[in-house]
């Protein structure tokens, strides 16, 4: 699948330019930490979020309806505008505003990307092609921090916003210049103003998607806790860090051996991914905790491949880029919910089996209502 024409181009440049998405709230953080109060540190990076849950499903409702390298350059400079206003030192209420823009022109490189898998591999390894794509995603969050840290190190806390925003161009120059982005065209479909929202059974998998979302945001939360809990606050990152490893391996096992079905599937794969996370609650030694949030990351890249299958399938003519943005929003919004719900949670009762419990709990509510879905025949379009 690598050796296909234009893969390892736009497979990569895709990669680059959605390193801010990893890198960008680490570099807020820190900037806000060293120039603003810690107060504002949240405020940043909660506007930026905001914005890219926003501006992800926009930018990609207008690439269906034109082409993708005008959206791309468009909206790649007005989240550059927005990195390089914060990196000025502005007072707190450009500051947001500027956060707020830095994430809604995020180039919407993940709905641009599987919109072309078909054409790059064909219909045979689009399957294959989706769960690499999924799993390399899981680069974005382990090198982007590591981007911002490492410019932060070398030119102090405004040099993680310039390094932001080098890395979104340099991915926007590869990606976008690429001959088969250049001749994608949308689908000459009738419009509607809802969009991909129109489709009841895209609407039934964002439901199940935000649930996941949730679950993997409530055990971050909960990993945090459970290594201040142990005395051992480094072993975070480490922890969390052998989850991403998990996701890496079972998208790797997966890309090989997929089921012949995976929008059928899928109900059984996020029942699974519940599964996973049950040992969790056992909350033993750290080295075991090691291995068993290795264990819970293994399913993810089969559940997030089979939701963007199904959402490829229930999308109505015409947005198929803007339903892959949907898909992307709903787990980042549920994975902000699920850190919020465990928060409160572990605040409340002090306890980490609390903190663990939220995720196999809404994960199993997740796959119980694609079950319900299909049952209803919400999920029976193709």
């Amino acid at each position: 699948m690598l050796r296909a024409p234009g893969v390892p181009r736009l497979l990569s440049g895709s990669l680059i330019g959605r390193l801010p998405l990893g890198a960008a709230p680490l570099a807020l953080l820190l900037f806000a930490r060293d120039t603003m109060s810690i107060a504002v540190t949240g405020i940043l990076v909660g506007a930026y979020t905001a914005g890219t849950a926003v501006g992800q499903p926009l930018l990609s409702r207008i690439a269906d309806r034109w082409r993708q390298p005008p959206v791309m350059w468009a909206s790649v400079a007005v989240s550059s505008a927005g990195f390089a206003v914060l990196a000025a030192r502005p007072g707190v209420t450009l500051a947001i505003v500027a956060a707020v823009l830095a994430g809604l022109g995020a180039p919407p490189f993940e709905a641009c990307l599987r919109v072309l898998w078909k054409e790059l591999v064909g219909e045979r390894l689009v399957h294959a092609a989706y769960t690499l794509d999924v799993t390399v995603q899981e680069l974005i969050f382990i090198v982007g921090p590591l981007v911002a840290l490492g410019a932060i190190a070398v030119g102090g806390s405004a040099a993680g916003l310039w390094a932001a925003i080098a890395v979104q161009l340099a991915g926007t120059a590869v990606f976008a210049s690429a001959p088969m982005v250049s001749r994608w065209r949308g689908d000459a479909a009738p419009r509607h103003w809802a969009g991909a929202l129109r489709s009841r059974p895209l609407l039934v998998l964002l439901g199940a998607t935000l649930l996941v979302g949730s679950g993997v945001g409530a055990t971050a939360v909960a990993v945090t806790f459970y290594a201040e809990a142990q005395g051992a606050r480094s072993w975070a990152g480490i922890l969390l860090a052998a989850q991403a490893t998990g996701a890496l391996l079972g998208g790797l096992i997966f890309a090989r051996r997929q089921p012949k079905d995976l929008h059928r599937a899928l109900p059984g794969l996020v029942a699974l991914m519940a599964l996973g996370y049950l040992p969790l609650l056992l909350a033993g030694p750290l080295p075991i905790m090691v291995a068993l949030l290795f264990l819970s990351g293994l399913m993810l890249p089969p559940v997030l491949t089979g939701v963007f299958i199904t959402a490829d399938r229930v999308a109505a003519a015409g947005t198929a880029a803007e339903s892959f943005a949907w898909v992307a929003t709903a787990f980042g919004t549920g994975s902000a919910l699920g850190a919020a719900l465990a928060g409160m949670l572990l605040e409340a009762y002090a306890t980490v089996v609390i903190g663990f419990s939220t995720a196999p709990l809404v994960i199993l509510a997740g796959a119980m209502l694609l079950r319900v879905g299909r049952r209803a025949g919400a999920l029976a379009q193709t």
